[in-house]
This record gives C-alpha cells, sequence and structure tokens, in this order.
C-alpha cells in the first residue's frame, strides 16, 4: 500500500489526479477503472440520507458504506470522511481512524480543517494513519457557503494552514471553492497534491460528487458539470417498465421459471 501512495504523490506536476465520490460496492467498481481516488463522502448525508448538511451523519453509517465501496475497489486509493466530532482530538481522533480502517478495509482518511488541528492530523499520521486534508469552504465547521480566499488576508490563512497540514504528514488537501488566485498559490507552494472542487484547474486533480456530475442529485452549483441526466434515464426506464406490466408485456415466458 505505501507504494500506491507514494505513486500518488509522484503524478503531482506531472498527470492530472481523478476523484470521485461512491457510497457502495456498484458504482465504485465502475469509479476503480478511471479514478485514482474514490471518496466515501459525508455528502452521502445530503445525497442518500436527505440530510440538510453533513454534520449528523454517524461513524457507523459512514463505515458501513466505506465497506460496501471497498469490496469495488482494487487500484484507486479509498479514502472516508472523518463525520464531524470524531475527531475533536489526538486520542480520539486516532481511535475512531483505526476503527474506520480497520472495519472498512480503506485506505485512507480526511479530515476537515478548522484552523485548529494540524496537530491532531499530526498525531494520526505519527501513528501510521494516512490523511488527507481539507481547507476552504469546509460543511462541517462553516455554517453559510461563500468563496474561499478572496482577500489577500484569507489567501495568507489558507495558505499557513495548508502548510501546516502538509508539515504534519498528510499526503494531499482538498481545496474547496477556493478563488483561482489561492488556489493557484496554494497548489504551487505546496509539495503534495491539491484535489479540487470549485478552485481552478491550477488543482493537481478534481473531485466531484458522483451523483452531481451524472444528473441524480438535483443539486448543480456552479463549480458541477453534468455529464449525463440519469434522473431522465431512469425516469424513461420505469415508465417503459410500468407500461409493459399493465400491458401484460413482462414477463414473458422467458422471464419465468
Amino acid at each position: 500500500m505505501k507504494n500506491k501512495f507514494i505513486n500518488f504523490i509522484k503524478k503531482k506536476n506531472k498527470k492530472k489526479l481523478v476523484y470521485l465520490t461512491a457510497y457502495y460496492k456498484n458504482i465504485a467498481k465502475i469509479l476503480d477503472k478511471y479514478c485514482d481516488l474514490i471518496l466515501v463522502g459525508d455528502s452521502l448525508a445530503n445525497v442518500l440520507y436527505g440530510m440538510t448538511n453533513t454534520r449528523n451523519i454517524t461513524l457507523d453509517m459512514m463505515i458501513k458504506h466505506s465497506a460496501s465501496v471497498n469490496l469495488g475497489v482494487k487500484k484507486a486509493i479509498s479514502v472516508v470522511d472523518m463525520p464531524k466530532n470524531t475527531y475533536n482530538n489526538k486520542s480520539q481522533a486516532i481511535l475512531n481512524a483505526k476503527k474506520i480502517i480497520k472495519k472498512s478495509k480503506c485506505d485512507a482518511v480526511k479530515v476537515e480543517s478548522n484552523y485548529k488541528n494540524s496537530n491532531i492530523i499530526k498525531a494520526m499520521t505519527k501513528s501510521g494513519i494516512k490523511v488527507m486534508g481539507h481547507i476552504g469552504y469546509t460543511p462541517q465547521f462553516k455554517n453559510k457557503f461563500k468563496p474561499q480566499g478572496v482577500k489577500k488576508i484569507e489567501q495568507k490563512k489558507l495558505l499557513d494552514d495548508a502548510l501546516l497540514i502538509q508539515k504534519a504528514g498528510a499526503f494531499a488537501i482538498v481545496l474547496e471553492c477556493i478563488e483561482i488566485k489561492s488556489s493557484s498559490l496554494i497548489t504551487n507552494k505546496l509539495n503534495i497534491p491539491t484535489i479540487g472542487i470549485g478552485s481552478s484547474k491550477y488543482c493537481d486533480g478534481q473531485i466531484l460528487v458522483t451523483d452531481d456530475m451524472l444528473g441524480l442529485s438535483g443539486f448543480y452549483p456552479k463549480f458541477v458539470k453534468k455529464y449525463a441526466n440519469l434522473n431522465l434515464i431512469i425516469e424513461k426506464s420505469v415508465q417503459k417498465y410500468m407500461r409493459d406490466i399493465i400491458k401484460e408485456l413482462f414477463p414473458k415466458k422467458n422471464n419465468s421459471y
């Protein structure tokens, strides 16, 4: 597994990194063919459970979905979001991260920044845990959305935080909704890869929520590019299924035992 992370970091400045979310095996199996990383995101709170934010997802819920995802992952690095209030201090973070890794067989965990937890990340990496950082708009800690790093003082704060997270031993950092110049500056200053979401092409790679880019979620902010409209495809398929049943076109003899 060590080589997997070394090869990943070596891609910085050489090849753009591909990152998407998965919440169960079937999707993960498809993504694994094309992605460098697969994230079991706490976004499943919104996408699968209809929650208004990501803050009430539980550790057990993340573990169950992660275990399913990892049944479909052979090549990519699998990363799991640590839920809010599962890494409030060093001992809690280490205990919960090891629990996630042991029970789900994932490769790494992701921790959102509140500008105070680089020491927690350091303790985790010293314990042998692979950690991805996350700066900018961090849904676990910010109540209202706004682009990050627009002002010089915000840019410096984000850069300082990114450098501390890198020093703490993180193998990569997600930059969420960070202004173009700021995300470019941070990416150029770091030795580890940056993964952007709404943070420009200048990041080392990109991530989107898979349901968003496939047109399943109904959530399409500025940073989302919709590559398909599966909502429409599914609806048409269900309509056809319904008609076949009503008209007794399904099941046919060859669909029966």
